[in-house]
């Protein structure tokens, strides 16, 4: 009897085993962008084959969040969000197919300029104050470049941030860029109450929101690792067209 229980219990056990590998595995953090600038003579040709496109080959691990850019250095183009998916579901996506590169090639390309860039980003939940997929429609994306050797000392910087983001109640989202180029974490503020948020008197200044949280005198440090760990920090504006993303 010992036996035969022993039989039952092991495959059992060697299921259980694998699950916290199974699940790192499946992890949905990964997202890939795209940046893309239309014709300025083609804008509405574009909008109108990027929503046919976004809706019939755009759905699941796959679907579109698009954003039109508003201010900042890319301003007039289109953000262009697939995911989060999965490293794993990633690898297994291929080109989705012949029909859908056409139909990009043919009705959505055609009204492009020949700028345009491209990346993969990793959604960081420990630097984070709001889940991966608990978006908003008017986002704040501020890119920061650690100096060489420096991104550990710039996660410490975040960190705090973090603290201060808590306590004043900001939603944001921590990204990684993974392969596309210099090393950046992608800080993106979601205004799930719009655009008011950022009048002044909306919340505590920052400095002394962060110092509630950091200690008397932290800001002054933080503006020196700043400049000492922080090669460059760039921001922009941008706006959900829902019109334009995955049904």
């Amino acid at each position: 009897m010992r036996q035969v229980l022993k039989k039952m219990l092991n495959p059992f056990f060697s299921f259980i085993m694998l699950l916290p590998a199974f699940g790192m595995g499946q992890t949905k953090n990964l997202v890939s962008t795209n940046r893309v600038f239309p014709k300025m003579d083609k804008i509405a040709e574009f909008e109108k084959a990027l929503a046919l496109h976004a809706q019939k080959y755009h759905t699941g691990d796959a679907s579109w969040r698009v954003y039109a850019i508003q201010s900042g250095p890319d301003a007039g183009g289109y953000h262009i969000v697939e995911g989060p998916t999965s490293w794993t579901a990633e690898d297994a996506r291929g080109d989705l197919g012949a029909e859908h590169q056409n139909d990009w090639n043919k009705n959505v390309a055609a009204y492009l300029t020949d700028r345009q860039s491209s990346g993969y980003a990793v959604y960081i939940d420990s630097l984070s104050t709001i889940a991966v997929g608990d978006y908003s429609d008017k986002i704040n994306i501020s890119h920061v470049f650690p100096k060489i050797g420096k991104g550990d000392n710039v996660v410490m910087m975040i960190k705090k941030l973090k603290k201060t983001w808590a306590s004043a109640g900001l939603t944001v989202a921590v990204y990684q860029a993974s392969s596309s180029g210099p090393a950046q974490y992608a800080i993106v503020t979601r205004y799930k109450q719009g655009l008011k948020e950022r009048e002044p008197g909306f919340r505590k200044p920052f400095k002394e929101a962060y110092e509630a949280v950091n200690g008397e005198g932290s800001y002054n440090q933080y503006l020196k690792d700043a400049a000492d760990f922080v090669q460059e920090n760039w921001s922009e504006l941008l706006y959900y067209r829902k019109d334009l993303s995955s049904k």
